[in-house]
């Protein structure tokens, strides 16, 4: 009842369900946290110029230097926001993001707005699409919500990448770096170039640039080499280039073209052969020389967009928007029971791999004004299509594993913003019409599920998606705000396609397939005044027809069970009497249930694959001058799960971060240290899930140093 009362709210004048918090809880250099810029933020992830201050959503916004800084600590985009953002999962510190969550759910990571997802299979790998050194912010939009479309159960991890020069003439930008972990090992020294050229002559500019980084092995805090994932795809031991371009024209009235490329790719040097740990004795999987059969696991992306945007047509704001992407994912490969074929070789013998083929077609367009006599009223109208073609195939034997499948989702939405009593109140709601149809055609599943002949149908699925909230203001300073909003997406519906075993199945009946619906419900409060910075939110979060990864004979299956997750979230940044000095904290503590015996009642606990522990996030930021510094502290705390063994409990562990920075006439120069203490740990998702598989007991990164120069001209 009470989604459909939201609903018939969100249909009279009212404005976007969105709310906000502004910017990294634990970093004091984030736009949260900087008291000139915050009612001034515009997030554009979130489909609207409103500022970030008038929506009621939790929004962290991580800019360019935080995010530098961070990426020069940990080395990805994606660990980065893990680092800064207590809601976050540990991150599994390999290729793959399984398991990996935003307020217990999966985020939809995109750049520039565009998806990077793969809803028919997921890869894993939608963190590893772009080289950071070309991504200016970080836009994270919290909790389920459907505002970039499909996928966003968790929220929006928006990569928003670096813009048009201001100014006529040639800049350039550029980056060396030098990766080494304690002790000078050779084998884990990495090294990372980047350059950017920026270009404007009137209305034309241009900007491109590349990268290249080569990655060591790793160590963990007892000195010994962390262990490979030889299947799901490794970042130590790897070589990644990336080229980026982007190419704009002014037209009259302020209105641009823009058109967008990159490419990405990672892949795996295999150099390195797994030695398999013991979790009896405490002892982690480690790695020797050798040589990994097949092709080494790699990712390559591609983006290519073509954008019209017009802030000044008929009075209102104006954004069109065309994509095309494409992703080759390709998995280690091993003699696994679930690729042998008695028909290619004798069982036990068959030695194979997967990849997973997507590429994705698809436009968004929008329009918001405020209305003509109420300009107290900002309405926002938009439609969004999506194309989606993947399969997941066999590189050693050419087999489909997922059969190749098309998914097509048409959804137009219209959102509103009402300010009352000259902005003292907002009252905001939408609504969004999700029509989405899956393709798939007659195939047969591996020999392993018993060469199942499946007919193949199109099943088709459609909702109405609401979204309704409040901000009040009742003073300056201080914000309060109540949200409800609804994210859609599908289960991995590939391992599905392939998992099945029973003859007979009609793909178009087939209620494993039916979309997943969550509902995020939030309250918080805001304090910005004197210096001080604090938020506080709590959200509860539902779906009554959830998606699970559930551990079967070797290969992760979706199961279908109901979940309801709720948490906490608290910030507080503090800008001292010191100048220069400004200190920073956040807390994050999430509580996940589901129904895993199907016996009616959510009492069991979400495993660690499907919810991050709770988490303390501290730090120091200093600026002076020519020299900066930061120290931040990640408190990740011990989990027990009321599971019937105690192996999969968390014990936790601390990561200290260090980052210092001397401005010069060439440039700035960096010494950044990533776990400065060299702690010794398991990493979440090795000590949580899994727990009987020695071959996946993987130590976490010792102490490792990375030197930079980034120079401007």
């Amino acid at each position: 009842m009470y989604r459909y009362l939201v609903g018939a709210l969100a249909l009279a004048p009212l404005s976007p369900a969105f709310a906000q918090s502004a910017d990294s809880p634990a970093d004091a250099s984030s736009t949260r946290n900087d008291p000139a810029n915050d009612t001034a933020i515009v997030v554009t992830a979130a489909r609207t110029q409103l500022p970030a201050s008038a929506l009621p959503l939790t929004v962290d916004v991580i800019g360019s230097e935080a995010l530098e800084r961070q990426v020069l600590i940990s080395g990805s985009t994606v660990d980065a926001v893990s680092a800064l953002l207590p809601s976050f999962s540990p991150t599994r510190e390999k290729l793959s993001g399984a398991g990996e969550s935003l307020r217990g759910r999966a985020p939809l990571f995109a750049i520039n707005g565009i998806p990077q997802s793969t809803p028919v299979r997921d890869g894993s790998r939608d963190g590893y699409t772009i080289d950071p050194f070309f991504i200016d912010r970080v836009e994270v939009i919290y909790g389920s919500n459907a505002l970039q479309g499909i996928g966003a159960t968790g929220g929006v991890v928006n990569q928003v990448t670096v813009g048009a020069p201001r100014e006529d003439g040639l800049s350039l930008r550029s980056l060396f770096q030098l990766t080494y972990p304690t002790g000078f090992k050779g084998e884990g020294i990495g090294a990372k170039t980047g350059a950017l050229a920026s270009y404007r002559d009137g209305a034309f500019d241009a900007t491109v640039g590349a990268t290249f980084e080569k990655r060591g092995a790793f160590f963990d805090g007892h000195g010994n080499r962390v262990g490979v994932d030889g299947t799901q795809g490794e970042i130590q031991d790897s070589d990644s280039w990336s080229v980026f371009g982007r190419f704009g024209y002014d037209l009259p009235g302020g209105a641009r073209l823009e058109l967008v490329a990159n490419r990405f790719e990672l892949e795996g040097n295999a150099n390195y052969v797994l030695v398999t740990g013991d979790r009896a004795t405490g002892m982690p999987a480690t790695s020797r020389p050798g040589t990994t059969p097949g092709a080494a696991p790699s990712n390559t992306a591609e983006l290519l967009s073509f954008s019209l945007t017009d802030p000044d047509l008929g009075g209102g704001s104006f954004a069109l928007m065309g994509f095309y992407s494409r992703t080759d994912d390709v998995f280690g490969g091993g003699v696994f029971d679930t690729f042998q074929d008695p028909a290619i070789a004798p069982v036990g013998t068959l030695f194979d791999q997967s990849g997973n083929r997507s590429r994705k077609l698809g436009g968004k367009v929008s329009y918001e004004r405020a209305l003509p006599g109420f300009e107290d009223l900002v309405l926002t109208a938009g439609f969004d299509a999506l194309f989606d073609r993947t399969a997941q195939t066999m590189v050693q034997t050419g087999r489909d594993w997922v059969p190749e499948s098309d998914f097509r989702s048409l959804a137009p939405f219209l959102q509103g913003n009402l300010a009352l009593a000259g902005g003292l109140v907002r009252l905001a709601g939408g609504l969004r019409y999700e029509n989405v149809e899956l393709k798939v055609g007659d195939y047969t599943t591996l020999a392993s599920y018993g060469a199942v002949k499946v007919t193949g149908g199109k099943p088709s699925f459609e909702d109405v998606l609401f979204n309704g909230g409040v901000v009040i203001e009742p003073f300056q300073g201080l914000r309060a705000y109540g949200s409800y909003a609804e994210g859609f997406t599908i289960a991995d519906v590939g391992r599905i396609l392939r998992g099945i075993t029973q003859p007979d199945v009609q793909i178009e009946s087939y209620v494993s397939l039916e979309p997943v619906v969550s509902n995020n419900r939030e309250l918080g409060l805001e304090w910005d005044r004197d210096g001080l910075k604090a938020s506080a939110s709590y959200f509860w979060s539902s779906s009554d027809f959830g998606s699970l990864l559930v551990l079967r004979n070797d290969v992760f299956e979706v199961k279908r069970q109901p979940i309801r997750i709720e948490g906490f979230e608290a910030s507080l940044a503090w800008q001292t009497p010191v100048d220069g000095l400004s200190l920073s904290g956040g807390y994050a503590a999430l509580k996940g249930k589901t129904d895993g015996n199907e016996d009616g009642k959510i009492d069991q606990d979400l495993d660690g694959g499907n919810i991050s522990p709770d988490r303390i996030n501290l730090a120091a930021d200093f600026s002076s001058g020519r020299f900066g510094a930061r120290a931040q502290t990640r408190m990740y705390l011990e989990r027990e799960f009321n599971d019937a063994s105690t192996e999969t409990d968390f014990a936790g562990y601390t990561l200290i971060d260090a980052f210092l920075s001397y401005r010069t006439d060439f440039g700035e120069v960096s010494l950044a240290a990533q776990n400065l203490t060299n702690r010794y740990y398991i990493t979440y998702d090795s000590d949580t899930v899994r727990v009987n598989d020695n071959s996946r007991f993987f130590a976490g990164r010792g102490r490792t140093f990375t030197l930079s120069l980034r120079s401007q001209f």
